[in-house]
């Protein structure tokens, strides 16, 4: 069988920067091997698959090459712009979405540009102290104990999808990073299944609070997310709790990814307390033809 899947980049308004997301509409009667069949031949870190929902005004799926995601930041952001593209939130600045990590609500601006500026909740922010070799964690992302910043600590962190959250000491460093992916689950010990985040202050854009980068799990079948939104989230609730001395009621950060793989992209991210919310828009690239069995 035949279809298309549409190709949108998220957290950018230039095609072929942000993150690279298929986008598959009405996926009502697909069976969840036919999503991951479709993500595994569109081959994006992730592809989100619209439905109907009974208890929300849509429901999304998302999937990697390897599996099915509980939630994606950039999914979202690719396949709200979508349902917008094709008339489907005609008139709405406020959607509710359910997605494997609740429902979750999203606001919608339209901009002079004609993109939409789209806000999307997060999960509660969860977190859990990293005990493993903090110098066999360097050397599965390339580098030594020495870049590891030690004020702050090494957490996993979720506020959707759990990730490895790992401060860098300079922005140097992250021009040196090479993944050896298949060491992770050794040393994740105790969530080997999870992606690893580093990030630091220094940032290349005077605008931005924080500079990071996303290497995934091996079981995702990627190596790298250009621009992640669940990650830029939890970092938000990470950076709130740990870096910033007397917290401000809200909490408005800019974080920019995709410099080390050409595709410069930024997620804003607002805390207020434990609410935790990314923003950010998409566009249009191209529609991608996919042939699958059924």
């Amino acid at each position: 069988m035949r279809m298309q899947v549409h190709h949108y980049d998220a957290f950018s308004d230039v095609p072929h920067m942000g993150n690279p997301a298929g986008v598959m509409l009405e996926s009502d009667k697909l069976s969840t091997e036919e999503m991951q069949e479709i993500a595994r031949a569109i081959g994006f870190n992730e592809t989100a698959f619209t439905m109907k929902s009974d208890v929300a005004d849509i429901r999304l799926r998302y999937f990697t090459p390897g599996h099915e995601m509980n939630l994606c930041g950039h999914g979202t952001m690719a396949a709200i712009h979508a349902l917008n593209d094709q008339g489907f939130l005609t008139g709405k600045d406020k959607i509710r979405v359910e997605t494997k990590a609740g429902i979750l609500d999203v606001k919608l601006e339209q901009l002079a540009s004609r993109h939409l500026n789209i806000t999307m909740q997060q999960a509660a922010p969860k977190f859990e102290a990293f005990t493993g070799s903090v110098s066999r964690l360097a050397q599965v992302i390339g580098l030594v104990e020495q870049d590891i910043e030690t004020k702050w600590p090494i957490m996993y962190g979720s506020t959707g999808t759990w990730t490895l959250l790992i401060p860098i000491k300079t922005l140097a460093a992250f021009s040196r990073m090479k993944p050896a992916t298949s060491q992770f689950p050794d040393v994740l010990e105790q969530m080997p299944r999870v992606s690893i985040h580093p990030f630091c202050m220094e940032t290349i854009d005077p605008k931005a609070t924080m500079h990071a980068r996303h290497f995934s799990s091996p079981y995702s079948g990627t190596v790298e997310d250009a621009v992640t939104g669940t990650a830029s989230g939890v970092m938000g609730a990470y950076y709130a709790a740990n870096v910033v001395a007397n917290p401000q009621e809200e909490l408005h950060i800019v974080i920019e990814q995709g410099f080390e793989v050409g595709r410069d992209g930024r997620v804003g991210v607002h805390v207020q307390k434990d609410a935790v919310e990314i923003s950010g828009t998409a566009v249009y690239v191209a529609d991608i033809g996919v042939s699958i069995q059924r």
